[in-house]
């Protein structure tokens, strides 16, 4: 069952660890290609020096002020997509990061598409730039509706996680950020528990 509006009504900090076991689908010329998300980060609120919002609302960054439920995606090192869901209420500027799944469906069609041939699936979409490349998400999909978009949406398949199977880190690549580099906002979840 896809999630709807409710789930992301919250802080990115709630979000982020509710998101692992949670499927990311992403429908591509008559393919589905989906996995389990395994690695979230959560950037939250003006004063979260991490965030893009710490600098206020700018025409990149302003679907973050919008309601939770939506596409955030941004080009990093100019040749890597992000993938981010917004989160919490109108106005204050939420979103989590997907940096990780486990491919379930269109394995093939990731490795043709990230032109690659290793046998390890987990390397297909073992951080945010890769994952974008093996679901070829890009521009084009930022500021979608995931709630209601049939191209790309989060759904209740995939695993039920338990509290003690979530790690808890500093989110990576925030040197700058001051005491916000030290939150433990970085989630995520170690393969043997989706067996």
């Amino acid at each position: 069952m896809r999630l709807k509006r409710g789930f992301f009504l919250r802080p990115a900090y709630k979000v982020a660890p509710d998101l692992l076991g949670k499927v990311l689908v992403r429908k591509y010329k008559g393919c589905t290609l989906s996995g389990i998300i395994t690695e979230t980060e959560a950037y939250h609120g003006l004063q979260d020096k991490a965030s893009h919002a710490s600098r206020g609302r700018t025409p990149r960054n302003s679907i973050m002020f919008d309601q939770g439920g939506y596409t955030y995606i941004y080009l990093i090192y100019g040749m890597y997509y992000c993938f981010n869901v917004t989160t919490d209420k109108k106005d204050i500027p939420s979103a989590v990061l997907i940096r990780a799944i486990y491919p379930l469906e269109g394995i093939d069609k990731m490795k043709k598409l990230r032109k690659i041939k290793d046998k390890n699936i987990h390397h297909l979409s073992d951080g945010p730039g890769k994952l974008c490349q093996a679901l070829q998400i890009d521009k084009s999909l930022d500021r979608i509706d995931i709630t209601k978009s049939d191209k790309i949406y989060i759904t209740d398949g995939g695993v039920k996680v338990g509290k003690k199977d979530i790690h808890k880190s500093p989110r990576i690549g925030v040197d700058y950020a001051g005491e916000w580099k030290n939150k433990l906002w970085r989630f995520y979840i170690d393969e043997d528990c989706l067996f």
